[in-house]
């Protein structure tokens, strides 16, 4: 039996020299939407005999299994290092559709640190496999990813483009789920850019779309919305109706995001048309649901509006409680900014 020639694989030297480059090539600049797959890639050369080792893709597959449960766990910087390994592996087998699945994955864990350059920049590298393997839904799919991380920087104008192509396409195939997340999210954009009533017009288009698919939490997002459109033109009637459909699909769920939004619509709408004990019992609510779920977080903003509530009506005392009790879970929760805020607003209360 001959020897197999030592050039045929990489030294230990090679392999982790190409692990460098690979890591730098994911800290690289952004991609164009127009980029495509091989474009991101074609700096990295690996020998034809290492794609056909099964092992590579068992390892792959296995690291990309554990960055799922790191992402469930809550643990997005073991993630990200998985998903970096997963992804060097599986350029070995030149498998992009699980580059894609890597790279939605990796921008997932991103957002979870709060990274959202570098999880846009997964986004966009997600997109290009998409272009690169003709896959139309998964371009629509990652055209809403990277539009809902440029309006998270406040980015409007590009996040618009992209929801733009992101509807364009999905019309273009057809596809219920994808015209009503893509029309609602250029409804975002649009209420951003402060055209409401053209904003509204795209949520109600979009809510054809999603009353079609069956997912009422997808439906309660488009409803509030369209309850925050309205809200925003003082159109009270119809900010009060939408949010009330939003609020119902919410607790149907249990969809505390949803409910939690839908709750201060209502309470802002029903406040700005003198129904202040209709706001006050939906207070109440927020509040109680918050101590059910322990949430520190929304039980802080619960005393915020409180505090804004009685403000509004010229009850300092009672205001000023609120925002002590607000300003001692800032501090529990550490969040300094908050804490300054509300100590900003508590020293003009008691200048009243």
């Amino acid at each position: 039996m001959s020897k197999t020639p030592a050039s045929l694989f990489p030294s230990r030297r090679t392999i982790k020299l190409r692990h460098h480059i690979y890591i730098l090539f994911l800290t690289s600049v952004f991609v164009p939407f127009a980029a495509n797959a091989a474009d991101i890639t074609q700096q990295l050369h690996y020998p034809r005999q290492l794609r056909v080792m099964p092992e590579i893709r068992d390892d792959a597959d296995s690291l990309l299994r554990i960055a799922k449960q790191q992402l469930q766990q809550q643990a997005p910087s073991k993630a990200v290092d998985s998903l970096l390994k997963a992804l060097e592996l599986y350029h070995f087998k030149n498998d992009l559709k699980a580059e894609g699945l890597a790279f939605d994955l990796l921008s997932q864990a991103y957002i979870q640190l709060g990274r959202f350059k570098e999880a846009e920049d997964a986004a966009r590298r997600r997109l290009a496999v998409a272009r690169d393997t003709k896959d139309l839904r998964g371009q629509v799919f990652g055209l809403n990813n990277i539009g809902s991380l440029l309006l998270q920087q406040g980015e409007t104008a590009p996040a618009l483009e992209a929801f733009t192509e992101a509807v364009s396409i999905a019309n273009s195939i057809n596809e219920i789920e994808a015209q009503g997340l893509s029309l609602s999210n250029l409804g975002l954009a649009t209420a951003r850019l402060g055209d409401y009533n053209k904003a509204i017009k795209l949520y109600e288009n979009a809510l054809t779309y999603r009353r079609q698919t069956r997912d009422p939490i997808a439906e309660a997002n488009t409803y509030n919305n369209l309850g925050e459109a309205y809200l925003a033109i003082g159109d009270y009637q119809n900010t009060i109706g939408t949010f009330g459909y939003a609020l119902r699909l919410a607790k149907m769920t249990r969809n505390r995001v949803n409910e939690y939004r839908a709750i201060d619509g209502l309470v802002l709408a029903h406040t700005s048309v003198g129904r202040n004990e209709r706001a006050f019992d939906l207070l109440a609510q927020r509040l109680e649901l918050a101590k059910e779920q322990q949430n520190l977080g929304e039980q802080l903003r619960t005393f915020e509006s409180y505090a804004q509530f009685y403000e509004q009506q010229g009850k300092y005392q009672t205001a000023r409680n609120f925002y002590e009790r607000a300003i001692v879970l800032s501090r529990t929760l550490e969040d300094n900014k908050k804490e300054v805020y509300l100590v900003d607003r508590l020293t003009r209360i008691l200048k009243k």
